[in-house]
């Protein structure tokens, strides 16, 4: 059983999943392997890839973000959605987990399309503001990474996405932990603050989904930019 959407009891889940889920056989193979290795719990749920896979179809997004790799799974379901001309660009520090990615994205034939980039995905973030010419041109982005670094990678991500771009902010429900008061770990606190944060923040229309482990959907407020008139 994969990670389930949070409240759904295993019977709905596997009906959700049998009513709904096209996963291509690449995906599930990966899927499956990943579930042999430490951390697999890591890995978002088949249905939330599926989901993700279709916003980026109805959002025509060509240029993406993502921001924690692990196996790869999310970025091969958005690679698989992308036009032959677009392309993911993916932080990630552990060389272990992306080896496995990279090994499926050849496999799918999109290995042309992820610009993986191992480090600190902060650092990596800050090298393309400071290249001067990505601020404001990703379609589409996916933060799935550290919790005590959310709110870094939110207002990078924000900088970074096109107005009317779609910001996607993976586990914010927590395994429910954001709504019991008696856990004050770090990581649910900096999720907690970032969902305050979200819900008031001017910057972005919203919704936060419970697909998975909880799922934000923050669009960029702002036009977007029209394409050139001849």
């Amino acid at each position: 059983m994969p990670h389930k959407s949070i409240g759904l009891d295993d019977r709905l889940y596997e009906y959700l999943l049998a009513a709904s889920l096209r996963e291509p056989g690449i995906l599930r193979q990966l899927r499956k392997e990943t579930a042999t290795l430490p951390h697999a719990g890591m890995q978002i749920a088949p249905d939330q890839g599926q989901f993700m896979a279709l916003l980026v179809k109805l959002s025509g997004a060509a240029k993406v973000l993502e921001v924690g790799v692990f196996t790869g799974y999310s970025s091969l379901a958005v690679a698989l959605a992308l036009p032959a001309h677009g392309r993911v660009t993916a932080f990630d520090i552990n060389p272990e987990w992306t080896a496995v990615a990279r090994r499926y994205w050849a496999q799918a034939q999109v290995a042309d399309k992820i610009d993986l980039r191992l480090g600190p995905a902060i650092d990596g973030l800050d090298a393309l503001l400071a290249s001067g010419q990505a601020a404001g041109s990703y379609d589409f982005a996916f933060i799935d990474a550290d919790k005590a670094n959310y709110d870094g990678y939110y207002e990078r991500a924000l900088r970074l996405l096109k107005p009317g771009g779609l910001l996607l902010i993976d586990n914010v429900l927590w395994g429910g932990r954001v709504a019991d008061l008696s856990v004050a770990d770090a990581d649910t606190a900096a999720i907690r603050a970032l969902n305050v944060k979200i819900h008031a923040d001017p910057r972005v229309d919203i919704s936060l989904l419970p697909v998975a482990d909880g799922l934000t959907l923050a669009l960029k407020r702002g036009a977007p930019d029209l394409p050139a008139q001849p």
